[in-house]
């Protein structure tokens, strides 16, 4: 079945095949399962393969090689890549559901941030899968259920708690997407930050005389000896979220609004 071919009805019951007694239909003309292979340890494999090695490394036939069957076995369980892809996200988006603080806004948005923020970290290549058509399965549904319950009873209309919680998520996104960028630039290089600035600094005198970018001059000296660098990822994700709260405050702080 070609990606062009997906059905959306088979797919639904994959996601959902937890849910209910009756298996989805098996795929016709395609070899007999392996009886100790099941979907859950053919989904497992390939998030574990995507956390390694990336979604480059992830293909059909290399997940079959890890489950130890022929690829052509595995097309019994998933008909494609995309299929596999959709009960990945869905399956790692499920590990962030958990029941968040609601003593305070900030501190149950916190937590939202430091969840989808380690969530990222063990699942990298969820940022490189984000889409407006999120798989519809019970990992996708069940974090947004537990995330918007942090913005429930504040007096937010339905939009601007789905808009709320939007804003958090794209800044940890983009927040972790920079953290990740940093360490692998870190871990390709030979220098440490520090060493690369020093590195470049006495070409960097030689081609830019003292006072002609002073603001610059001070502000990157002072940043670059307090992050041993000229950038520090989880530092800025940490001031970053700060002023994604304080960006909130009028909006839950209105007089309208629930009393915290």
């Amino acid at each position: 079945m070609a990606p062009s071919e997906i059905d959306p009805a088979r797919t639904l019951a994959l996601l959902w095949r937890h849910q209910t007694p009756t298996p989805p239909t098996p795929l016709t003309g395609k070899q007999g399962p392996k009886p100790s292979l099941t979907l859950d340890n053919i989904v497992a494999t390939a998030i574990n393969l995507g956390d390694q090695e990336g979604l480059e490394a992830l293909t059909m036939r290399r997940v079959a090689q890890q489950v130890g069957v022929a690829p052509m076995s595995l097309y019994t369980y998933v008909a494609h890549k995309q299929e596999l892809m959709t009960l990945m996200i869905d399956q790692a988006c499920g590990e962030a559901i958990q029941t968040y603080p609601t003593t305070h806004w900030r501190v149950g948005v916190t937590a939202i941030a430091e969840t989808n923020w380690a969530l990222y970290q063990r699942h990298p290549w969820l940022l490189a899968v984000y889409s407006e058509r999120p798989p519809l399965g019970p990992g996708v549904i069940g974090k947004y259920e537990h995330e918007l319950q942090v913005f429930e009873g504040l007096g937010l209309t339905d939009i601007e708690m789905d808009a709320a919680l939007s804003f958090v998520l794209n800044f940890v996104r983009s927040a972790v997407a920079d953290h990740l960028q940093a360490a692998r630039q870190q871990s390709e290089s030979a220098l440490s930050n520090q060493a690369w600035w020093e590195a470049h600094a006495p070409d960097l005198e030689r081609w830019i005389p003292p006072g002609r970018y002073p603001l610059a001059e001070r502000v990157g000296s002072a940043a670059g000896e307090f992050y041993g660098g000229a950038y520090q990822a989880h530092f800025a994700y940490t001031f970053g979220l700060q002023r994604v709260l304080d960006g909130l405050e009028p909006l839950l702080s209105k007089p309208h609004r629930k009393a915290e």
